[in-house]
């Protein structure tokens, strides 16, 4: 098991590390040639810059049982695919029970975007938010761990 993370535009890596490092488990980032990244612990990858570059690389190398952080669901869908877990940023995690409304509500949104309207921003990243990441990642690490 590994942790593999779209670190393009990810919060949250101290926490994604200190999990990933309490539990001895890899961490690769991977991210474009527009980005620079710094890390102690994590193994970080760079790749051409262009659309869904990142993505695509990640989900090459994504295996059964490893764990994706992604704000993408795209990227969350393909990973459930493989049989490997999905989790964002925000420590929201991606599963089969809601993978299907959340790519309903980016389709939508992309279509109103599309045709001039305007879609709701993300909000700003909070406490709760790193709270919950740390529980979730931490919860799925043992559960990978346990399979």
């Amino acid at each position: 098991m590994k942790i593999l993370v779209d670190a393009d535009a990810c919060p949250g890596k101290s926490i994604i590390e200190k999990a990933a490092r309490e539990n001895h488990v890899e961490v690769i980032m991977y991210c474009d040639i527009n980005h620079v990244l710094n890390s102690n612990y994590s193994t970080i990858k760079y790749v051409d810059g262009g659309f869904q570059s990142v993505d695509m690389v990640l989900i090459n190398k994504v295996e059964s049982g490893d764990i994706v952080i992604s704000q993408d669901y795209g990227v969350a869908a393909m990973a459930l695919g493989k049989k490997a877990y999905a989790i964002n940023p925000k420590g929201y995690i991606y599963d089969d029970n809601n993978m299907d409304q959340l790519l309903f509500e980016r389709h939508m949104s992309s279509k109103i975007r599309r045709s001039g309207g305007k879609t709701f921003s993300p909000k700003k990243r909070t406490k709760q938010d790193d709270e919950r990441l740390e529980k979730n990642l931490l919860n799925l690490i043992s559960r990978c761990k346990n399979d």
